[in-house]
């Protein structure tokens, strides 16, 4: 299904478990998360089902290494997902830099979560608002207090593929100043978001094996990817 923020954030988006070279050494990160969507039966193409997405995900890498930065996410999405941007209100990117949430509609609105990370053994959770961005772009507006205030919105592009297996590419940039704030690298430890409004996420099919497959890539600043796979359960 689709899923942002997924999306929405650094760590999010990477699920299942793996392992990573960082500068020299290995770093082993270990990434899981379960993910549940509502309902899980697929609709058709003439009469799509609206869905609700949930994500929880926890990401463990050792304290005696240095956390490394994830720079950008790919993810790749089945046949059979479908979004609807274009059919719901936006909110613009400059105005949200500018004023945050204040001047977006109502039901440009689409989801929320948090995303906890350990800032040089300081606890530090970053809330976010998931926003509609029409056709081809989904927002994150991120607040985070500690250990310093930043407001900044995550950009995520929706590419629509051609492609026999994957319905849509997903990418999602990570600003700098959420990789490191104050000069201290964020290890983010745990993830957890809601994604849907009315039929923003639906679906149109459920293979035969009732499995909606997903791939996503995380691409860190050490020159590293890391790739995983899974699949949520559907029924037709």
């Amino acid at each position: 299904m689709l899923r942002v923020g997924i999306a929405v954030l650094a760590a999010a988006a990477l699920l299942g478990v793996a392992a990573l070279a960082f500068g020299q050494d290995i770093v082993p990160i270990k990434v899981a998360a379960v993910v549940k969507v509502t309902p899980n039966k697929a609709g058709t193409p003439a009469h799509p089902q609206g869905v609700k997405v949930e994500v929880l995900g926890t990401v463990d890498i050792p304290h005696d290494y240095d956390p490394p930065l994830v720079e950008y996410v790919d993810i790749w999405i089945p046949k059979g997902a479908l979004y609807n941007g274009a059919k719901f209100p936006t909110c613009s990117f400059a105005a949200m830099e500018r004023t945050g949430l204040k001047t977006c509609p109502a039901r440009s609105i689409m989801g929320h979560g948090t995303v906890t990370a350990d800032a040089d053994g300081v606890t530090s959770v970053a809330r976010f608002t998931a926003v509609n961005g029409g056709a081809t772009k989904i927002y994150s507006y991120v607040r985070l207090s500690t250990p310093a205030r930043v407001r900044q919105t995550v950009v995520t592009t929706i590419t629509k593929l051609n492609s026999p297996r994957w319905g849509y590419k997903l990418h999602l940039a990570v600003p700098r100043n959420l990789q490191i704030v104050a000069g201290i690298p964020l290890r983010v430890e745990r993830f957890h978001g809601f994604f849907g409004r009315e039929d923003w996420l639906a679906s149109t099919y459920c293979p035969p094996d009732h499995k909606w497959r997903w791939h996503a890539e995380g691409h860190y600043a050490s020159g590293q990817v890391v790739g995983v796979s899974g699949s949520v359960a559907c029924r037709s």
